[in-house]
């Protein structure tokens, strides 16, 4: 049943961005940058923990868990080391992902002929 569950919340959040590209036009950017803001915001409120408490997997593989990370590890750290602590905590809990972005955008880079 989790498996489900979490292919049924992630599905969902899926059918929410082809929706808002099919619907309301917007460009992939901007899906993503919703999104991650969205991820944030519910965070803030402590709604997407319980989410993840819920759906495992299927909350914390889209792009949303990014935005949940980035502001987590910001309160996080701030209440550890004050002001200084926020840039920190942000990239304390995203630093994996914002690396390998990186390296494998590079490789690919290299590997194919970039457009624009």
């Amino acid at each position: 049943m989790e498996y489900f569950i979490a292919f049924a919340v992630g599905g969902a959040i899926c059918v929410v961005g082809q929706l808002l590209l099919d619907i309301f036009k917007l460009t992939p950017a901007h899906v993503m940058s919703t999104f991650v803001v969205i991820g944030a915001v519910l965070d803030g409120f402590g709604i997407y923990d319980r989410l993840i408490e819920f759906a495992g997997a299927g909350a914390t593989v889209p792009i949303t868990s990014f935005g949940h990370s980035l502001l987590h590890g910001a309160m996080q750290q701030g209440e550890e080391h004050g002001f200084i602590g926020i840039a920190m905590g942000i990239f304390k809990l995203t630093s994996a992902g914002i690396s390998s972005a990186i390296v494998f955008g590079f490789i690919v880079a290299l590997l194919f002929k970039p457009k624009g």
